[in-house]
Parts: C-alpha cells; structure tokens; sequence
C-alpha cells in the first residue's frame, strides 16, 4: 500500500518466524500461544512490566513527523483468546537520545500481606555493538491465602545473550522455574488435612539457541533454531521437548515474496505409562503487496503422532489472507481463511492451571477452520481500534474439569467431535505520548460442544480496561480492570444413604477484579511502588472449589545501579 509502514504488511509474516525463533515452539509461556488457554488467577502471582530495558544495540531513530500515525495491517494467525488477557502494546516513536551511559540492572525488594515477600531483578551489560547479554531473577511467594493449606511459591532465574558479528546474531537463552502449590480445593468438611500430602512442585527448565542473518538489504532473510525443555512434578509426571524451528523469506520483487517455515518437536511424556509424540509443521506461502491491495496465499502441512480421542495425524489447511486499505492511514478491511495445529504439552498445561491430576490424556489442538474478518484503524493520531469476528471448528481443544475421583484436581476432558467456536473481539486504544495511555479491549466466544455438558472452565466473556500515567517522570500510576464471566464445571456428589454417586454442574464466579500500581521516583537511582491487587477484595472462584485471595498489597523499593 502506499505509505511506507502499509508497504511492510506483507513482511509480518517474516516477523512472526522470527518471534517464532526468538520464542521457539516448545516454549509455553507467555508469550502467546493460544492461545486456546485457561487462565489461573493466582493473587500471589503479581503479573507486572519492569521498567523498561534499553536495546543496547546501537541504531538511529528518526525524530516522528507531524502526521496522522500510519495505519498498519499484519498478517497475524489468530487463535482461541487465552484466558489471561494479556494486551497488545503498540509501539511508539520516540526522538533520538544522545548515548549517555544508563543503568543496566535493576532490582526491586517488597513485602506485602499473606506473607508475601516480592523480589525481581534485572540485569544487562551496557551498550555494546557486538555483545548483548543479561539475566532475571524473580520470586514472590504467600506462606497464608484464602483458606488453611492454600500457600503458594513462584521463583525463577533466566539468563540471556546474543552475539552480532559478520552479519550474522547468534544468541541463546536459558530458563529455569520451581512453583509451589498445594490441592486446597478439598471440601471445609474434610478431616484435618496434612499440607505435606497435597504438596506440588513444578520444576521446569529451557534451554534455546538460534540465529538470523542481519543484512535487511538482502532478498534472502532466514532464520533458525534448536531448543529442549525439561518438565517435572512431584509426583511421576515427567515430560522433555526436543524442538527445531527454521524460516526463510526471498523477495522475488519489491511487492512480492516467497515465505517457508519449518517446525518440528518430540516430546516424551512419562507418568504411569510413557508416551511419545511427534510433531511436524510446514508452511509455505507467496505474499503480495499492493498499493491498496495486499494478500497471501499458502498451505500449512501439519502431522501430530497423537492418538488421544481419535486424532488425525496428517491435516492440510489452505491459507488465504487479504487485506484492502481502504482510506489512507485510515481504514483496513481484512479477512483470512485458515486451520493450524497447535503444540500442547504438560509444560504448557500446568501453567494454565497448576492443580492438574496424574496420568492425563494430552493431545494437540487441531484448528480444522479458522474464517475471520474486521477492519482495522486510526481514528486520530493517537487513537487506534480493531473489531473482529471469526468462526472456528477445533478437534481436541482442551478443557479442564473436576476428576471424579478427587474433586480438588482437575482432568483434561475433549468433545467427542468438532468443538465450534463464534468469537467477537474488539480494542480500543489511546495513546498520548509516553504520558497517558488507556485502552480497552472485550472478547466473546459463543461455544457449541457436541459431547459436553458445557464448555467446562471455559467462560464467555472477558474483557479489561487499563490505563497508565506518568506525572513529570516522579509518579506513575498503572491500573487494570477486568471482567471474566462465570463458567462451569462438573463435580461428583454422593447420594445420602445411597452408595451411587450423581454429577451436578457447578457455575464459577463472575470475576470484577480491579488492580493498581504505583511508582514514586525519588532519583535516577531509588524509587518506592505499592501493588494494590483485587481492591474490591472478593474471594472469587475461577476454578470450582479454589476460592483466591482478597485484597493483597505489596510495598517496596527499588534500585537501579
């Protein structure tokens, strides 16, 4: 399209390899898969954005034009909205900054109620041409929560480096996580309960390495990686993923481009029983970018060696997306017709909800269809939104309810046929400067299962309003509001003087959930925050018969140096 940042829509895609590389396939975090996923709202689990680190590879930012901001379309592969919301930053153009030294590590200390202590770190070498490396450090834990036994323990420890020489950057990363939980959802009833019998420990590791070439200039960009993670519990579950991804985009003309990505991973899942399960993904498409019109046409090849609920093993999806510009900086309609399979592991699962049972039946997310489109826009110059609607069929799309045999644990339950999917999803964005930001952005999926009851913890509705200001760099304020509507789950009762058992549906809560942060900087160096989380303090259920926390406040200090 005409303006230059419409010109790079068809280059997204390129990016998305590239996230790909930097984030590889067995990675469940955060980053940004389903994707289809179940949220845990944990109140000791304090979801929160560092200050930001500078990009210690030197590059020239051109000072913004007084204009309209340019409209931008990507090529994005939409999935099943995760549960826990997290929102799309747009990025902004800032004016060019003289090179002064900067701190590169951080450090922040705080305690808070529950027995909450809070600890992050952040550590990076200062600017540098050919050499970026650093390292996190995180914990923040709760002795006491809602109810007796519901203690919880999150730490973790990263490190990170890349390497720019002849044209090429070599990096790698390494992750390693221990969580703490307990099985708290037993009935108040229950005789008295030993938090040593319903402990459990997660211990996660991973380890990625990958490169790119650097030189923009030319027709070919690639990209590839090679990664393992190793998961364990504390009981006999153990899972290891071996993954590889590669990319690759040539330019056959200034408009036109070849694009192919490669994924492959091999997990080994070991519990009572030990299972194997391959995965392979091929895409290869052809993009074009018009003055107006852009578009991309392709197949995704995919295989998963699963044989949980009758999966199919080898899946080709046609891959079409469109877009048309339809004012100048203004206005993009878009549409896409496409089906994924999606990599699920134990990794992954235990992240979304921490209170699974032994011995599950994990298999991929198959998106058989996936039809979506909306438009896309600029209102103002600071004022941004996006409405879409898509309809979806999935084959194996997970979801979590009570065993039968333990109602405090939760098993892995599929839809014996296609689980179809109505969703609408709309954002709203305002963005002045680096002083005020405010957004809001809603999603509704209308679930139509064929051998369910009900979509069990899956909810319908969520939606979330936040903003942050900053007073003369010394006061920042960042606050959330969120609503998740109710879902359900169904849980195994006894029949009183019968030795028969009956399942009812039980309805979680509507969550209203209201958080804020506050940052005062004393110095370049020193500064004092307070997290105030769930301040209207309801102990609401997000998973049946696990109550969270009420209002939670953390105090503190930090230290940059």
């Amino acid at each position: 399209m005409k303006n230059k940042t419409m010109k790079t829509a068809g280059l997204a895609v390129l990016a998305g390899i590239c996230t790909l590389i930097a984030s590889p396939a067995w990675a469940q975090k955060t980053t940004g898969k389903l994707e289809d996923a179940e949220i845990v709202v944990e109140k000791s689990r304090v979801n929160e954005l560092p200050e930001a680190s500078r990009n210690f590879e030197k590059f020239k930012v051109d000072p913004p034009e007084k204009k309209v901001t340019p409209l931008s379309y990507k090529f994005t592969d939409y999935k099943l909205a995760q549960q826990d919301l997290n929102l799309n930053m747009r990025v902004l153009t800032i004016k060019p900054e003289d090179q002064t030294p900067v701190p590169g590590n951080y450090l922040k200390l705080g305690y808070g109620n529950y027995g909450t202590p809070y600890v992050k770190g952040y550590f990076h070498n200062n600017r540098d041409e050919q050499f970026s490396y650093g390292a996190n450090i995180s914990h923040i834990s709760s002795s006491k929560g809602p109810v007796p036994n519901s203690g919880v323990s999150n730490s973790s420890i990263g490190l990170n480096g890349e390497s720019y020489t002849g044209g090429l950057t070599i990096g790698g990363k390494f992750n390693y996580g221990h969580d703490k939980y307990n099985f708290y959802g037993y009935s108040p009833l229950s005789e008295s309960v030993k938090e040593d019998s319903i402990k459990q420990l997660f211990n996660r590791i991973s380890l990625q390495g990958y490169l790119n070439n650097k030189n923009t200039e030319s027709p070919l960009q690639y990209q590839a990686g090679v990664g393992v993670s190793i998961f364990r519990d504390n009981f006999e579950a153990r899972e290891s993923n071996v993954a590889i991804t590669l990319g690759a985009s040539y330019a056959l003309s200034t408009v036109s481009r070849f694009n192919i990505a490669a994924d492959f991973s091999g997990i080994s899942y070991q519990d009572s029983s030990k299972t194997t399960r391959g995965f392979f993904k091929l895409k290869p498409a052809y993009e074009v970018d018009g003055d107006r019109f852009d578009y991309s046409v392709g197949v995704n090849l995919a295989y998963t060696g699963d044989k949980v609920n009758d999966a199919k093993k080898m899946n080709l999806y046609p891959v079409l997306k469109v877009a048309y510009e339809v004012a100048d900086d203004k206005l993009v309609l878009f549409g896409n017709l496409s089906g994924d399979l999606q990599r699920t592991s134990l990794y992954q699962l235990t992240q979304e909800n921490p209170y699974l049972n032994s011995n599950l039946q994990i298999a991929d997310v198959n998106k058989a269809l996936d039809v979506n489109g909306g438009l896309t826009g600029n209102i103002s110059k600071n004022l941004s939104f996006t409405a879409r609607v898509s309809y979806l069929s999935y084959r194996n799309l997970y979801f979590f309810n009570n065993s039968a045999t333990d109602s405090s644990r939760f098993d892995i339950v599929y839809d014996n046929d296609n689980t179809n999917v109505l969703n609408f999803f709309g954002e709203l964005i305002y963005n002045q400067s680096e002083k005020l930001r405010l957004g809001a952005r809603t999603e509704y999926n209308q679930y139509k299962t064929a051998s369910l009851a009900k979509p069990y913890h899956r909810p319908a509705t969520q939606a979330t309003f936040f903003g942050s200001y900053n007073i003369y760099n010394k006061l920042f304020f960042n606050g959330e509001l969120y609503y998740i509507s109710s879902s359900y789950g169904r849980i195994t009762r006894p029949n009183t003087g019968n030795p028969a058992v009956h399942e009812v549906l039980k309805k979680t809560d509507n969550i209203v959930d209201l958080n804020v942060k506050a940052d005062y900087r004393f110095s370049d160096k020193f500064s004092t925050f307070v997290m105030l989380n769930n301040i209207l303090n309801k102990k609401y259920e997000r998973f049946v018969n696990y109550p969270t926390k009420g209002l939670n406040v953390i105090g503190g200090i930090s230290y940059s140096f």
